[in-house]
């Protein structure tokens, strides 16, 4: 089957067959919490990373939080030898500046000491801006994309550039994009994925709840069907 032709119909509440040791950094983000409540309640043990320490959902036996920062290689190499697979929920700066150079240094650094610490598996929330909406032009590239979000869309292409730099060395990596529009919303369980290209529904729009999001992410964390690629996904 095509990857642009798979497709996820279920509604039903997921449970992983195998429970994982997860680390989430970005954990209480629209994005990051939604991975943490998916990953918890399919019974896997996460322990979410933010700088604030606080919990990105309600207190559950299997999640634990711990304030952090997501550039100190010494804490996230030391917490990511205690977990099965590193999950990145991290966003570039929203101050103002431009984002690119300290987005991609933080990741730099955050896949240095992934692979210091052994573990292999890493799975990272990217961005739409970069996905292809026609022969070599990106959805970034596009004359109606937003002035004000180009600069993280960017800073997310730059980041899976890097990692794509990275495939030889070890690092088993995969870069979930979301589609063009993704936001709070209803769990559906009825989504589709994709590769490099934009996708969008029979409706032509492209939109993702975070919560379908979530579902997919968690997916490619349990089962690795799609190592040191991109993937995208968009609701149906």
């Amino acid at each position: 089957m095509n990857l642009n032709d798979q497709e996820r119909l279920d509604d039903q509440e997921h449970q992983g067959s195998n429970p994982m040791k997860i680390l989430l950094l970005g954990a209480t983000g629209m994005v990051g919490s939604r991975i943490a409540k998916e990953a918890v309640a399919r019974g896997h043990e996460v322990t979410a990373v933010s700088r604030s320490g606080k919990s990105p959902g309600e207190a559950r036996p299997n999640l634990t939080a711990v304030a952090g920062d997501a550039s100190d290689t010494a804490l996230v190499a030391r917490l990511a030898g205690e977990h099965e697979a590193v999950a990145s929920a991290l966003a570039p700066p929203r101050d103002g500046s431009d984002p690119r150079e300290p987005f991609t240094a933080l990741y730099t650094a955050l896949t240095d000491a992934v692979r210091a610490s052994g573990t292999e598996r890493l799975v990272v929330v990217g961005g739409a801006g970069s996905l292809l909406v026609g022969p070599g032009k990106r959805l970034v590239d596009t004359p109606d994309f937003p002035d004000a979000y180009k600069g993280e869309a960017l800073a997310h292409h730059d980041v899976l550039t890097l990692l794509r730099g990275r495939g030889g060395d070890g690092l088993n990596w995969t870069y979930i994009s979301p589609a063009a529009e993704i936001a709070p919303g209803e769990r559906t369980g009825t989504f589709r994925l994709g590769d490099d290209r934009m996708l969008t529904a029979p409706d032509g729009s492209s939109r993702i709840s975070a919560e379908d999001y979530a579902i997919a992410f968690v997916d490619e964390l349990e089962q690795a069907v799609h190592p040191k690629r991109r993937i995208s996904v968009v609701g149906i």
